[in-house]
């Protein structure tokens, strides 16, 4: 059990916690014994996603279809079409 004495502490003892090392017990002095546990949330495909949430299938429907008869703007365009009066 390692003894954590600050926030830089706890979070190194964080980062080392892998899918194979996913609980560990620290002590902080005042506060007690803690335990922490990795619980890796599974990560969905973007084909997935589109599945599970119907509003981002046609997002990404509607997004290909303007791609194709060339209604987009490239990120340099875009780039371009932006100023610093606009985020004020």
């Amino acid at each position: 059990m390692d003894i954590i004495y600050s926030a830089q502490d706890l979070m190194q003892r964080i980062e080392k916690l892998t899918s194979d090392d996913s609980v560990c017990q620290v002590f902080i002095p005042g506060k007690g014994q803690l335990t922490i546990v990795l619980q890796a949330k599974r990560q969905l495909s973007i084909a997935e996603e589109a599945q599970e949430d119907p509003e981002l299938r046609e997002m990404l429907q509607a997004s290909r279809k303007a791609h194709e008869v060339g209604e987009v703007m490239t990120t340099d365009e875009f780039l371009k079409s932006i100023s610093k009066s606009d985020f004020q």
